[in-house]
């Protein structure tokens, strides 16, 4: 049994040396399995089984008379980096030419608004310059390694489209003026911003660390066994496909014989997740079910890995220490609110002081009800964050509109909580005007482990 155990760790440390180095390969690297068997001393089974899974991984691609090839994996680390393909779908561009470049990131754009000499101190590799129907700042951007937008829906010269399918770097025309491409661009790349700081599960799971599972047939020795070794009492049940069939746990194992098939007393059919759900919506649910290990898995219901509620949790600890990435409807309109330094003698909660503006106006000129609801939701979770370093997963808000709120009036809102446990949260919010109560809310919600 142990020599089967160091024959297993011993795989496995192959295994993780071979991605290791096909990691280190310079993007465009041909490799073979032939290669890399002969060059780390391993078999060519083990290192073939290592290439399916670094292509599944986006580390390498196997084109047929190519072979394979090292590539750049898109990461969601670098989500705010477009594309030139994907430019030119934002802005209803038309290529002429470098076709094979479509796939090449940029990292900036330049406006052709300026003399050529003065434009190209700004044009390296990487950029796109967005320019009208200038022949000579298109071919000197190209032969400066950046990709070309061209405005006002005129047309590039075929000298210029020539010279950008040589580079394989593209040449884009669109209808719209240069004012509104550059809008439509940086929209686009404001929200990848707040993209970015949303986390989802593909963030935090390891999907190439094998997890721990019990193979159908398995019996509650195994389990067992498999227990003792790990020091976990929760673990996922996968056919011969890898699909999983189940959930086997310490309660489930409670009083059987050790010759008992897990498949008679495991869960079926268990609550799984994909990839690529959000972090807070995992723990929203592992906290609904009282689940501790959530199996990830593909449409097809084979299993990807496993994330822990202890592993949600860091996640979210550290996403709500990270730095502002982008602002969102909620930011803005939370936009100069500032707690309130004044308090009545009888007062000893928190309140937000703010006004409202014209774009917070709604159908018949007063302050939008769905706006107000949102502006008390938002002095709550404050209200946590400040008070007890925590958050909370809203359950259920009741809102009472007392009076419409006038434009440019100065609200403030008082939230006060009814009820706080480490599990649950009851708050009452009050929003008050010149004339007193506007409108008020009762919320209930989940509440998150502390930060």
């Amino acid at each position: 049994m142990a020599s089967n155990h160091s024959q297993d760790n011993e795989s496995g440390t192959k295994h993780e040396q071979i991605l290791q180095h096909i990691q280190s390969l310079k993007i465009g690297t041909k490799i073979s399995v032939r290669a890399i068997a002969k060059s780390l001393g391993v078999s060519e089974g083990t290192v073939y089984k290592a290439f399916k899974e670094a292509e599944a991984s986006g580390l390498v691609s196997t084109k047929e008379r190519i072979g394979t090839v090292r590539i750049d994996r898109k990461r969601r680390g670098a989500i705010d980096q477009l594309t030139f393909g994907e430019v030119a779908q934002i802005v209803d561009g038309r290529l002429f030419g470098g076709v094979e470049g479509l796939d090449k990131s940029l990292h900036k754009f330049v406006i052709g608004a300026m003399e050529l000499d003065a434009m190209l101190r700004y044009i390296d590799e990487g950029s796109l310059l967005i320019v009208g129907n200038r022949v000579s700042a298109h071919r000197c951007a190209l032969e400066q390694g950046a990709g070309v937008l061209i405005t006002g829906g005129f047309e590039p010269s075929l000298e210029v489209i020539q010279l950008a399918d040589e580079l394989s770097l593209p040449i884009l025309s669109s209808r719209h003026d240069t004012f509104t491409v550059a809008s439509m661009i940086n929209r686009a790349m404001y929200d990848r911003l707040i993209k970015r700081k949303i986390m989802l599960i593909e963030d935090i799971v390891t999907f190439s660390r094998p997890a721990d599972v019990l193979r159908s047939g398995a019996t509650v020795a195994d389990f067992a066994r498999l227990s003792v070794e790990t020091g976990y009492s929760r673990f996922p049940v996968v056919d011969e496909r890898g699909r999983v069939v189940g959930m086997m746990t310490a309660k489930d194992a409670v009083g059987l014989t050790p010759e008992m098939a897990v498949e008679k007393v495991m869960t079926r059919q268990p609550i799984t997740a994909a990839p690529n759900i959000t972090v807070t919506s995992a723990a929203h649910t592992m906290a609904a079910e009282g689940i501790d290990l959530l199996p990830i898995v593909d449409r097809h219901r084979k299993l990807l890995g496993v994330v822990t509620r202890q592993e949600v949790l860091d996640a979210m600890r550290f996403a709500g220490k990270q730095p502002e990435s982008g602002e969102t409807f909620e930011d803005l309109m939370w936009t100069g609110f500032m707690q309130s330094e004044e308090k009545a003698p009888d007062d000893a909660g928190i309140s937000y002081k703010g006004s409202i503006t014209p774009q917070m106006s709604g159908a018949l000129g007063m302050a939008s009800e769905g706006l107000l609801s949102t502006l008390m939701a938002q002095a709550a979770r404050r209200l946590i964050r400040e008070t007890g370093k925590r958050d909370f997963l809203l359950e259920s808000m009741t809102s009472y509109y007392v009076r419409p709120v006038q434009i440019d009036s100065e609200i403030t809102i008082k939230p006060r909580p009814l009820e706080l446990s480490r599990k649950f949260s009851k708050l009452e919010i009050e929003v008050l005007d010149r004339q007193g109560l506007a409108a008020k809310a009762m919320l209930t919600a989940q509440m998150i482990d502390p930060y």
